[in-house]
């Protein structure tokens, strides 16, 4: 067993401290998309229910295991000579989400339609721009240190990530405060401001990126077809994507014509809609699948670099852990995070709705709650080093069923700062020990031959249920309240419990 002086060395590797600036590059976008966003658009007059669906922008981070592959086999041109393969997409990613974060800035989305639609297109950008991001420093992490050092990686990379939130989180409401918006008297040009502001904190992520040297640990990173190939390859995903857009958009009516039928069929206005949705994806996710087996079969994509891509590292997975163990360990990718992101979507509204202000959200949910976060992310980066990685992310799993019920006591007493400090003080040092233990667990788990799609693949599914169901919490809390809502988004996370406890049956770390 190492020692505990050996566990708090290891915090001092380069490579650990690297990641610490990584992660503030690829946390800050998160909440441009889902709190700080939530405000800016309740305060512009959206109500409840339009504010959460607006969360499903991110589920770029939930598709990403969809161009993981194009991150992980094609140069990208000219950038690539200079800068390698990672640093060139890195690079890239960051300047997109600049670009993005400054597409919403020019946004007012008080004016209707038109600037929604907008909004929603600049916010789907900077999705998938930051989740292009994470898979070049998810693969980087995995590729540049050895496995001993993950845990700890993993910890420092939280931490950023959690700065990252803070300035995008508290440092967002704080500005915007400043500037002169709040719920009673919106103010389109304290939001701009706020959001152009954030976009110039990415200049982090670039400086760190040019400094840094080009990972040598990766094995997929030698040009083995010509550039014509990697051209073809590209555009036959760019026109599936446009095809998965065009689909989906064009479903919006044939779906409002069928609405009618299913309401009466489920007699419930959200279930309804709830499905409506997720079939709109399904039918636009098999347009673009179809695009691509076409593709494949009139050979404009070469079929052999098709199965390196996308077969290879599924086919790689299930060799390594067979198909019971594989199977469990999906479903745990799947269902470890689903508690807190169903309720971190409608938190900052519900604070604001028992009467707390941005100012006491940014002091006591964002900075204090920072704090929190990066201690948890430190116990549970040593604890996993110590005592290995299934206690660990057991003992997450109990205590994010817990922390999650305090809720319930904070809806059901109404606005007390002090009770606040302490669901806080609770629910993010649970965070971060879980989330820790979680994304070393995830590394582990991938081979370093495919880093990127494998990882991208395991972050997908980790986000992909609970966000879906996210951008429903809206809804659900107008229709049950708040109390009933934290008691469902604690039972979801009893499951979990479960399905550790038959992994670590046959999977010892």
């Amino acid at each position: 067993m190492v020692s505990w002086r050996q566990s708090f060395q290891s915090f001092i590797h380069p490579r650990v401290i690297t990641m610490l600036f990584f992660g503030f590059s690829a946390g800050l976008p998160l909440l441009l998309i889902f709190s700080s966003l939530g405000l800016w658009l309740r305060e512009a007059g959206l109500d409840r229910s339009a504010v959460t669906f607006f969360s499903w922008a991110a589920l770029g981070y939930s598709f990403k295991f969809v161009w993981a592959p194009i991150v992980d086999f094609l140069p990208f041109p000219f950038f690539d000579k200079k800068f390698g393969r990672r640093r060139s997409w890195m690079l890239v990613s960051q300047i997109s989400v600049i670009a993005a974060i400054s597409m919403m800035a020019l946004t007012n989305p008080a004016l209707g339609d038109h600037q929604l639609k907008i909004m929603a297109l600049s916010a789907i950008l900077l999705g998938f721009s930051s989740a292009t991001q994470d898979i070049v420093i998810d693969a980087y992490r995995i590729e540049s240190a050895p496995i001993e050092l993950q845990a700890l990686m993993s910890s420092t990379y939280i931490a950023g990530y959690r700065i990252g939130m803070l300035v995008s989180g508290a440092g967002s409401l704080l500005l915007a405060s400043y500037f002169g918006s709040e719920i009673n008297s919106y103010n389109y040009e304290a939001w701009k401001y706020t959001y152009f502001f954030m976009a110039t904190f990415m200049f982090i992520g670039i400086t760190t990126t040019l400094i840094i040297n080009e990972p040598k640990n990766n094995f997929n990173f030698e040009k083995k077809y010509s550039l014509s190939v990697y051209i073809k390859f590209f555009l036959v995903f760019l026109i599936a994507i446009i095809g998965f857009v065009g689909v989906f958009l064009l479903s919006a009516e044939i779906a409002n014509s069928i609405k009618s039928e299913i309401k009466a069929i489920t007699n419930n206005d959200y279930l309804s809609n709830f499905l409506i949705e997720v079939l709109r994806l399904i039918v636009a996710f098999c347009a673009a699948l179809l695009i691509i087996i076409l593709a494949v079969n009139i050979e404009i994509i070469n079929k052999k670099i098709f199965a390196e891509c996308y077969l290879a590292p599924v086919k790689d997975f299930f060799e390594r852990y067979k198909l019971k163990l594989a199977l469990f360990l999906i479903l745990l990718i799947c269902l470890y995070r689903i508690s807190d992101i169903m309720l971190g979507v409608i938190a900052n509204i519900f604070y604001q709705d028992i009467g707390f202000n941005k100012i006491e959200i940014a002091s006591i949910v964002k900075t204090y709650g920072l704090f929190m976060t990066i201690l948890g992310g430190f116990i549970g980066g040593v604890l996993s080093i110590r005592f290995g990685l299934m206690r660990i992310l057991y003992l997450g799993a109990i205590l994010t069923v817990i922390t999650n019920l305090l809720f319930m006591l904070l809806s059901t007493y109404g606005y007390s700062p002090s009770l606040l400090y302490f669901v806080i003080s609770a629910d993010n040092l649970t965070a971060g020990i879980a989330s820790a233990a979680f994304v070393a667990f995830l590394s582990r788990l991938t081979n370093i031959s495919f880093t990127a799609m494998q990882y991208a693949i395991f972050s997908s599914l980790m986000t992909l249920i609970p966000k879906i169901s996210a951008g429903y919490s809206g809804s659900i809390v107008e229709s049950i309240g708040y109390t009933n809502f934290f008691l469902i988004a604690s039972l979801l996370g009893i499951p979990v419990l479960l399905v550790i406890y038959f992994t670590n049956k046959n999977l010892k770390y």
